[in-house]
């Protein structure tokens, strides 16, 4: 994680070595990449002496044979002589002429190589031995590009997981190292009663103290070394892992444990440790009753450094403030961060629109200037307006969740801290690839700066956007508003990690004297009504791969709520006093996996549903035969070991209930939560296929309902009696009611008998019928209005192209029936006027046999899904149908009703 206070002197030396590495060949084995990042693989002595705290492995220097002091030797334990005899028996004299030295890399030099490597990859075009991949602008798809670099450039090949698990290149030396460079040293025959201890793990990375002004932050309790040092100050930052010189002595921590742990009680190489340092597992631990982890399956629990890091951020609220009781009225001022995301740009609007509130929104910006337009476009992106009005109400401030005080002056930060009433906490890395230590600094720091600024100045309630993630244990019994949320240890995706430290650690700061209130959303559904939606989010990946794929996995429930409904369910909770301070699950009505077959087959996208393994093997097959730019994420997703654990646990897990927001919503005469079913889903999977990222049902596809109709009457040349007999046999169907409600558009296909354009019989390429095109709008004059439109294109037996155009009109004539089967054709050449016109009728006796009796529906469905679709299809047809013939008789009663002195002109007078 990178450090605030960066020293440029050690990084120009750890830069140049990594040029240096970067000019040898390329292709490097592994033998010749240690080499050149400074292994030492000769005769030297080994020294002893006391090592760092549990810090990783770090530059050693050590006592040459020669007495000088020089890099690259193990300082071994005591009683570890790191020797061996060449054919002689054990003794003084011939081990002396045969020691080989335990070899070590140079880290730094590494590191630097890895850092230049990763520059072009981020947008600065450098990046620090010691700054996050991710924080300085890296991309997923960056990091594969990444380590595909490093594997050509340098020959070091790190593995996807370890990238996101923590990406600051000198992590990634250290951890290549601990295994690339043990298997290439020769195997040293050490004593039987002194083994080599494994490398040690990270230690912990420490965030920098944030004191708010006027404050002071509790003294840390004094660590068990020998000579404890006093807590650094706020403006001070924490050491970095390595010494200013890069040449810090790397020695074994007394007490370090064989499973790569530091022992209670190691003693600690930082001059000003931040907090005193926190014991690895216990089984008396609250938060780790069982072992956390097990070598036989790595991606089934929290890796051990991890943990540490995770107890190491919940001691830094144990430094927050007290403070006292925030007024109980909607609040006038309120700072939100994330206002660019998705969730924060509609709860932005939501506090608009139902508060008087000024909104200061925090934007990571260079300058004010640079924050209003990033504001402003992320607004336009999700279909969000951006006013005058809206500007007027709204203060944009330039900063960053990630750095201290926000990265506001001080000033402004007080000034902030007295003046507020209220704070809302929605910016947060969504990357579901990253690790727990790439994403801390976002997630669980920023977190805690937002409760450091609520607890300063006047009391402030927090309203922290939390996640269902909390409970992201693959087995968890229940997800209730106040259940116990998962074992941290079990979780082992990133972001389910950030999201139970923060919550966690803004419980503690309650009892600080902190109001704070935890929303938790599940997935985050498009709106109901633009349609603008998430790209990012998992259930839209998921959803946008069950439509394109026509494939679902096998899952228990999908908690999921469109975005307008949580949106104006947490501005609710913040503009309400009696809500503050409250857990509360924003999930709505969980979607089983019937629920999304039979609305995915209601819209005519008929899936199959797969085990999980199969579906994911079939889903990355056909993302990688047919890349989808769209879907990048999701295809990383479910190639990550890491990521799939979180999936599982996604699709496996029960569903989540909200009892109390229930009760709020219906005490605050709210929408109610309605299960976000094919109806709220109908905008944004318009959004989705427009997008790529989904597709609609198509003509092409197998057809959802279908019947057939028949038709016969005559024709003739254009002005010229019609006495040519003509008929015409189609095939009328629907790929979905989707078509229905969006388009009011069928399909028809069949062929046309009519000897005046060909003596054979005229295909039909393509044809659709509109029912009440153009909303029934007369034609002429107010008295035909239009039930239906035929538009087909035809082929004959040669090859000629032809079309037909044909009307279905509705009057104020007692011959309804007849209007309904009658039908005014014209026909003619492709790109030429029409050449023949006439009526063809459909007969009487035909009518009910084919158009109701004769309707099919796709043999897919269960009996009572067809029964199902036949009705809606009748209603609905029945119903415009209805509309239709109604029309014209509606406006000529009107024309009798008329009461006005001036008459409007009948139609035979205009």
């Amino acid at each position: 994680m990178r450090e605030v206070n960066e020293d440029t002197s050690s990084y120009a030396g750890r830069a140049a070595a990594g040029e240096a590495i970067e000019r040898g060949d390329g292709g490097l084995s592994v033998e010749a990449l240690l080499s050149r990042a400074g292994l030492a693989t000769g005769p030297e002595a080994v020294a002893s002496g006391p090592g760092p705290a549990a810090g990783g492995v770090e530059p050693a220097t050590s006592l040459t044979e020669g007495g000088g002091v020089g890099t690259g030797a193990v300082a071994s334990g005591p009683g570890t002589e790191g020797e061996h005899s060449a054919g002689a028996s054990h003794g003084s004299a011939s081990a002396a002429t045969a020691t080989t030295a335990t070899t070590l890399p140079d880290v730094d030099g590494l590191a630097s190589a890895i850092a230049e490597a990763a520059g072009p990859f981020v947008p600065e075009g450098r990046l620090s031995p010691d700054s996050d991949f991710f924080d300085a602008g890296g991309t997923s798809v960056g990091a594969v590009e990444l380590v595909a670099a490093l594997e050509d450039t340098l020959g070091v090949e790190l593995d996807l997981d370890e990238v996101f698990a923590d990406a600051r290149p000198s992590s990634l030396a250290r951890r290549w190292l601990a295994t690339a460079g043990a298997a290439a040293a020769p195997a040293a025959q050490d004593a039987p009663d002194a083994p080599d201890a494994p490398d040690a793990p990270d230690a912990p990375d420490v965030p920098e103290t944030r004191t708010p002004a006027g404050s002071s932050a509790p003294s840390p309790s004094p660590s068990p070394s020998p000579s404890p040092s006093p807590s650094p100050s706020p403006s001070q930052s924490p050491p970095p892992h390595t010494s200013p010189s890069g040449t810090a002595p790397l020695t074994r921590p007394p007490g370090t444990t064989t499973d790569s742990r530091p022992a209670v009680g190691g003693t600690s190489s930082s001059p000003n440790p931040p907090f005193p340092p926190n014991p690895p597992y216990s089984p008396n631990s609250p938060f780790f009753p069982n072992p956390p982890y097990s070598s036989a399956s790595p991606y089934s629990s929290a890796r051990p450094e991890d943990l540490d890091q995770i107890l190491a951020d919940l001691s830094l609220a144990d430094r927050l403030p007290w403070t006292g009781s925030p007024e109980p009225l909607p609040p006038r001022r309120i700072l939100l961060t994330g206002a660019t995301g998705f969730l924060g740009g509609h709860l932005l609007l939501d506090l608009l629109r139902h508060s008087d509130a000024q909104v200061y929104c925090l934007v990571r910006a260079a300058d004010e200037g640079a924050a209003s337009a990033r504001l402003g476009a992320a607004l336009k992106t999700h279909r969000l307006p951006w006013s005058s009005e809206v500007r007027r109400r709204v203060t944009v401030l330039p900063g960053d969740i990630r750095r201290p005080r926000l990265g506001l002056s001080e000033d402004l930060w007080n000034t902030l801290a007295h003046e507020l009433d209220s704070v809302v906490g929605v910016a947060a890395a969504v990357d579901f690839l990253r690790g727990y230590r790439s994403l801390r600094q976002s997630n669980v720091l920023g977190a805690l700066t937002l409760a450091e600024l609520a607890a300063a100045g006047r009391p402030k309630p927090l309203h922290h956007i939390s996640s269902i993630a909390v409970f992201n244990e693959v087995g968890i019994a229940s997800m209730g508003e106040d259940d116990p949320l998962a074992r941290v240890d079990r979780l082992v995706a990133g972001y389910d990690q950030t999201k139970w430290a923060a919550e966690v650690a803004l419980r503690r700061a309650r009892d600080h004297g902190l109001v704070v209130t935890a929303l938790r959303p599940g997935g985050i559904g498009g709106h109901t009504r633009t349609g603008a939606y998430n790209p990012q989010d998992l259930s839209s990946g998921l959803i946008s791969a069950f439509g394109r794929f026509r494939t679902v996995p096998a899952f228990r429930y999908l908690n999921s709520a469109p975005v307008d409904w949580v949106s104006r369910v947490a501005a609710s909770v913040v503009c309400e006093p009696d809500a503050w301070g409250h857990d509360y699950n924003l999930t709505g009505v969980p979607n089983t996996l019937d629920d999304v077959v039979r609305d995915m087959a209601f819209g005519g996208m008929h899936v199959r549903v797969q085990d999980w393994d199969e579906w994911r093997a079939e889903a990355l097959t056909r993302l990688e035969a047919d890349p989808i730019p769209e879907l990048g994420f999701l295809s990383r997703v479910l190639s990550s070991p890491t990521a799939l654990r979180l999936c599982e646990a996604t699709l496996k897990g029960p569903a989540a209930t909200g009892e109390r927001t229930a009760a709020l919503v219906e005490a605050l005469g709210l929408r109610p939560a309605a299960r976000y079913d094919s109806r709220a889903q109908l905008r944004t999977f318009e959004r989705l296929a427009q997008d790529g990222l989904a597709r609609l049902p198509h003509k092409d596809d197998q057809p959802y309902l279908w019947f057939p109709e028949t038709a016969e009457g005559s024709v003739g040349p254009v002005g010229t009696a019609a006495d040519i007999p003509c008929s015409m046999a189609l095939t009328l169907s629907i790929a979905s009611m989707y078509q229905l409600v969006g388009e009011r558009r069928v399909d028809a296909g069949g062929e046309l008998v009519c000897p005046a354009v060909h003596p054979e019989p005229l295909v039909v390429a393509s044809g659709d019928v509109w029912v009440r095109p153009e909303e029934g709008i007369p034609g002429r004059h107010g008295q035909a209005h239009r039930l239906l439109r035929y538009r087909l294109l035809l082929r004959d037996a040669d090859g000629g192209r032809w079309w037909l155009e044909g009307h279905k009109h509705a009057r104020a004539r007692r011959d309804v029936w007849r209007q309904t089967r009658a039908l005014r054709v014209e026909i003619g050449r492709e790109g030429e006027p029409a050449s023949f016109a006439g009526e063809l009728v459909v007969p009487a006796d035909s009518y009910v046999r084919d158009q109701i009796d004769g309707i099919r529906v796709d043999p897919r469905l269960t009996a009572r899904e067809q029964r199902a679709a036949k009705l809606t299809w009748l209603a609905w047809f029945g119903l415009e149908m209805g509309r239709g013939l109604l029309g014209p008789f509606a406006r000529a009663a009107a024309d009798l009703l008329d009461l006005r002195r001036t008459p409007t002109l009948s139609e035979r007078h205009r």
